[in-house]
C-alpha cells in the first residue's frame, strides 16, 4: 500500500502517466472509487463517471471532460454492438 492510499484510507490506484484509455477501463470496471494521476492529482469517480470538483484547474477539468466523453463513447459502442 502506498503512502497516498494510506492517507486516503483505502485503495487508490496510482497512474504515473495520464493514459485515458487505461483510466477509463479502471473506472468502468470498479464503477466508484478514487484514482491519482501524476500532474492531475486525485480524481473521484462514481457509477463509472468522473466527478468534476467544485474547484479545479483547467487542466484537470479538461481531463475529466475527456475521460467522461471517452466513457460515453465506449458505452454507446457497446450498445450498438
Amino acid at each position: 500500500m502506498t503512502d497516498l492510499s494510506k492517507a486516503q484510507g483505502g485503495n487508490v490506484r496510482v497512474f504515473p502517466v495520464y493514459a485515458p484509455k487505461l483510466i477509463v477501463k479502471h473506472a468502468r470496471i470498479f464503477l466508484s472509487g478514487v484514482i491519482w494521476v501524476k500532474d492531475l492529482g486525485r480524481l473521484e469517480f462514481e457509477k463509472g463517471r468522473f466527478l468534476l470538483p467544485r474547484k479545479s484547474i483547467p487542466k484537470v477539468k479538461q481531463a475529466i471532460i475527456e475521460l467522461n466523453e471517452l466513457i460515453e463513447a465506449q458505452s454507446s459502442e457497446a450498445k450498438m454492438a
